[in-house]
């Protein structure tokens, strides 16, 4: 395994420099910045691309340290400073931590893996036990962005807009992102859910469509998809994840 490295600094400079604006800044104008980027996470997550999401919430985490300093500075710089600094530090996390909590709520239902799948699959797939019954390669999925060059296999193009897939013959898939992928015979359509919340399948040649919550798209196995719900996961044949969803409604 390769040794891990720290990250670049085209990683770090941008959240620098936004903890050094705020900072600078008056803690009055900053706390309320803050705020407002909050409530835009918990009250419009579900119109959120995943990389906004994940954007606003490093905003937060960075952004905290910097009106800390802009108060304690306010405050004259003392000990009595450092102290409300520290203790709004410990409160301030504390929320972030509660939110974020919130947001990911889907994905902490999602039931516990059996510890004979919880070892990474391609050790598994790679394991002595009973023979060799077929080998199965996936193919990786070709994500596109819709209305970027994005071409429905029957040569029509795809747009996007306001969280809409849009096809030729008037179909549409609401309720995602950009992001899509053809299966490679085109028989399925794949678009992963606004808020980096699991991913939209719709079975074209049967006109039936899934949301599966928590999944993401591993790959295509003989015009089949095939998911995970966690990156390291062994994937799961769609009849699997389907199954699991049926096991987990209420009776």
């Amino acid at each position: 395994m390769a040794a891990s490295r720290w990250p670049g600094w085209n990683t770090l400079l941008p959240p620098l420099a936004w903890l050094a604006l705020l900072a600078l800044m008056p803690w009055w104008l900053g706390l309320p910045l803050l705020l407002a980027l909050a409530s835009v996470a918990a009250f419009l997550q579900h119109r959120l691309a995943g990389e906004h999401s994940v954007l606003i919430r490093r905003a937060l985490r960075w952004g905290l340290p910097g009106v800390l300093l802009a108060l304690q500075r306010a405050l004259g710089g003392d000990a009595f400073a450092w102290g409300a600094a520290l203790l709004g530090a410990l409160a301030g996390y504390t929320l972030l931590a509660g939110l974020e909590a919130w947001l990911d709520r889907d994905l902490r239902r999602a039931p516990p893996m059996p510890e004979s799948e919880s070892a990474e699959w391609p050790e598994l797939a790679r394991a002595p036990i009973g023979p060799v019954a077929e080998i199965i390669e996936l193919q990786v999925p070709l994500w596109l962005r819709a209305g970027d060059g994005l071409i429905d296999p029957s040569g029509n193009r795809v747009d996007y807009g306001d969280g809409r897939c849009l096809f030729a013959d008037g179909s549409a898939i609401d309720g995602v992102t950009a992001q899509a992928a053809f299966s490679p015979g085109g028989c399925w359509f794949a678009a992963c859910m606004i808020g980096d919340r699991g991913i939209v399948l719709w079975d074209r040649e049967r006109n039936q469509r899934h949301r599966l919550r928590g999944w993401r798209l591993i790959g295509w196995y003989r015009e089949q998809p095939w998911l995970s719900r966690r990156e390291g996961d062994m994937p799961q044949a769609l009849s699997a994840a389907l199954g699991e969803r049926r096991d987990d409604a209420p009776r």
